[in-house]
């Protein structure tokens, strides 16, 4: 057995391109193990190569679909079998979702991907991790989160209105986390506008990721990173953070009634314990 002894372990969810590969690459760099999770396994392994080009090691993979909860739980067993700590849980994974889609566990699929998954998987590894980084987005500007009807995006679907309520509740996750778990440090951030593989499926979003003045993932993964090395007492517990600075997102994104309803609705949703 290799002698880890002094290394992190950082677990990254959405690790197959964009700002989860960019900051596993980083991450490697610096020395951690990092660990990817993604859903394509050739685009896994392809990340692999990647990381180990640039790091000199090749990480471990875990292949899960977001879109499925039982995918989820699976995930967490395995992980929980492989390692007895985490040190670092970055819950990167998300998508814009173009059309209306309602997942095969009866969810919006963006609330889904982006919110009800890692929320699940970070309840199913509470006991192992020792710090969460959740990638959120300014997008939570256009959210509309009712904690009581988390399919309401459905009913007159607007890609960036589902994908803006389900950073909304990135947010809100991440303050009620810190407030229900002040032993694990957690923090989520806005990477910016990021040239990455979401809307691919669409011509014209296709065409403005070429056009506009997007961030590489390089940069959009940089307060990821930062986030994940700084010391807890140079932080805000629960902060949301922007170019590594803290910010102040929008009140409904700030609001820890619907915060603690969003945690009750969400552990209901996916079946465990509030």
């Amino acid at each position: 057995m290799e002698d880890l002894t002094g290394r992190r372990l950082v677990v990254v969810t959405g690790a197959s391109s964009g700002i989860g590969l960019a900051a596993a690459v980083d991450l490697a760099c610096r020395g951690d193990q990092v660990v990817l999770v993604g859903r394509d396994p050739a685009r896994l392994q392809a990340a692999a190569e990647q990381v180990r080009e640039a790091a000199g090691e090749r990480p471990e993979l875990f292949r899960a679909d977001f879109a499925v909860l039982d995918d989820v739980r699976g995930l967490a067993e395995r992980l929980r079998a492989a390692y007895d700590r985490i040190d670092v849980l970055a819950n990167n994974a998300g998508a814009i979702v173009l059309q209306p889609i309602t997942t095969v566990d009866g969810f919006e699929l963006s609330i889904q991907a982006n919110h009800l998954a890692p929320f699940l998987l970070t309840n199913l590894l509470r006991d192992r991790i020792g710090r969460i980084v959740v990638t959120a987005s300014g997008a939570h500007r256009s959210g509309s989160l009712d904690p009581d009807d988390l399919n309401r995006p459905l009913r007159r679907y607007r890609p960036m209105g589902a994908y803006g309520t389900s950073k909304q509740a990135n947010i809100l996750f991440t303050a009620e986390a810190a407030r229900r778990w002040p032993d694990v440090p957690a923090y989520c951030f806005h990477p910016g506008v990021v040239r990455t593989r979401f809307g691919n499926d669409s011509r014209l979003v296709a065409l403005g990721m070429r056009l506009l003045p997007f961030r590489s993932p390089e940069k959009g993964a940089e307060t990821l990173v930062w986030l994940a090395n700084q010391e807890p007492e140079r932080l805000r517990n629960g902060g949301y953070y922007f170019d590594r600075r803290p910010r102040r997102p929008l009140p409904k994104a700030a609001d820890p009634r619907l915060a603690a309803r969003l945690w009750t609705a969400s552990a209901k949703a996916v079946g465990i314990e509030d």
